[in-house]
C-alpha cells in the first residue's frame, strides 16, 4: 500500500498526444477510476504507471520512489489486464505463482502467498486446473490473484471485467471492490463503464482527448459537471440548445422560453437530468417549467422507464419514470405535459 503521485505526464507519438499534462495524487488506499470513452488516453496513462509506456514527460512517484523511467518488473505494482493474459499452458497456481518465481522467493514462500492469494479470490482448490477448464469470471479471479501475489504497493485495474457478461459484472465488481477494501490497497482502474465506476470508485477522473476534464466524487461529477462533455459522459441528459436571453431566462432554438439558474447571457445547452423532469397527462402547478409534448418513444429499463418527449421541431426531453403499478406510463403519440424546477437545470455556454 502506497501513494502514487502522477505530475505533467504526457506521452506524444510524433504530433499526436495521446495523454497531455495529466497531473494525480492517489490516496494510500484509495480507488480511483480512469473514466471516458476509447480513445481518451486512460489506458496510456495507466500503462505509464505500471511502466510499460515511456511517458514523453513527467513523473511517477510510488510511496515517495522516483520510477518513472524503471522497467515494469522493478516497480512494485500489480497489473490486472483486460484479457486477463493468463498463460495458457499453465496451471493456476503456475500463473498465480509466476510473477513470485521472476522475483526469485523461495519456494516456501511461493507456495504460500499462491493459496493466500486463490483463498483471496474464492478459488482455494483451483490449484492444478488450466484457464481454458475455468469460466470468464475464474480466469478473471485467477488474473486478480496473480496481480495480489507478489502483495503490490498499487494495483492498476485496465477493464478488467469488459469480457464478462452483465449479470457477473455486477457480481464481480461488488468483489473486487470488497477485496480493495479489505486489503486497503491503493488501486486505479480504468473503464469506459460509467454504471462500472459510478459503482466502484472513491474518486473518478474524467478525461477525453489525452487530458483530465474533471477530478471528483461521485456526487460531484454527477451534480456538478464542470462542462457539456462530462455532463452527457456521466449519467444521462438532455440538452436543449439556444440561448441565455437574461440572468434566469433562456430560450430555446425551437422557440421555448424556459427559467434556469446560472449561466452568462449568450449562446449555449441546458442540459436536464432524466429523474429530476416530471410527467403528467395534465399541466403542472408549482413549477418553474411546464411544457406540452408528444410521446416520441418508450423504452421499458426494468425498474426505470425511459419516456422520450417532443416538445417543438427542435427540441426533444428524455423523461425516466419509476416502474410502478400505480405510475403513470404514456404511449407513443400521446400528449403529455412535462415539468421542472429552474434549478434543476443546468446552463453550459459556448
Amino acid at each position: 500500500m502506497a501513494q502514487l503521485d502522477i505530475e505533467e505526464l504526457a506521452r506524444r507519438y510524433g504530433d499526436f498526444y495521446a495523454v497531455r499534462d495529466v497531473s494525480l495524487q492517489v490516496a494510500d488506499g484509495e480507488f480511483l477510476v480512469l473514466l471516458g470513452p476509447s480513445g481518451c488516453g486512460k489506458t496510456t496513462t495507466l500503462r505509464m504507471v505500471a511502466g510499460f509506456v515511456e511517458p514523453s514527460a513527467g513523473r511517477v512517484r510510488l510511496a515517495g520512489r522516483e520510477v518513472t523511467l524503471l522497467p515494469p518488473w522493478k516497480r512494485n505494482t500489480g497489473m490486472v489486464f483486460q484479457s486477463y493474459a493468463l498463460f495458457p499452458h499453465l496451471t493456476v497456481a503456475q500463473n498465480v505463482a509466476f510473477g513470485l518465481e521472476m522475483r526469485k522467493l523461495a519456494r516456501a514462500e511461493i507456495g504460500k502467498r499462491v493459496a493466500e492469494a486463490l483463498a483471496l479470490v474464492r478459488l482455494s482448490g483451483f490449484d492444478g486446473r488450466l484457464p481454458r477448464q475455468l469460466s470468464g469470471g475464474q480466469q478473471q479471479r485467477v488474473a486478480l490473484a496473480r496481480a495480489l501475489a507478489i502483495r503490490p504497493d498499487v494495483l492498476l485495474l485496465d477493464e478488467p471485467l469488459s469480457n464478462l457478461d452483465a449479470k457477473l459484472r455486477q457480481e464481480v465488481r461488488v468483489e473486487i471492490r470488497e477485496l480493495q477494501q479489505k486489503l486497503g490497497l491503493t488501486t486505479v482502474m480504468v473503464t469506459h463503464d460509467q454504471e462500472e465506476a459510478l459503482t466502484m470508485a472513491d474518486r473518478l477522473v474524467v478525461m477525453s482527448e489525452g487530458s483530465v476534464r474533471q477530478i471528483g466524487t461521485q456526487r460531484d461529477l454527477y451534480e456538478r459537471p464542470a462542462d457539456r462533455f462530462v455532463a452527457d459522459f456521466v449519467g444521462r441528459s438532455s440538452f436543449l440548445e439556444g440561448v441565455v436571453e437574461a440572468p434566469g431566462r433562456f430560450r430555446t432554438d425551437g422557440g421555448l422560453s424556459l427559467a434556469c439558474a446560472g449561466g452568462a447571457p449568450g449562446r449555449g445547452a441546458l442540459a436536464v437530468r432524466p429523474e429530476r423532469v416530471g410527467i403528467a397527462a395534465t399541466p403542472w402547478s408549482g413549477l418553474d417549467n411546464s411544457l406540452q409534448g408528444t410521446v416520441e418513444f418508450v423504452s421499458y429499463l426494468g425498474a426505470l422507464i425511459d419516456i422520450h418527449v417532443r416538445l417543438s421541431p427542435r427540441d426533444r426531453l428524455i423523461v425516466h419514470v419509476a416502474n410502478r403499478e400505480d405510475g403513470f406510463t404514456p404511449e407513443v403519440g400521446q400528449p403529455v405535459h412535462v415539468g421542472w424546477p429552474a434549478g434543476a437545470g443546468r446552463v453550459f455556454n459556448e
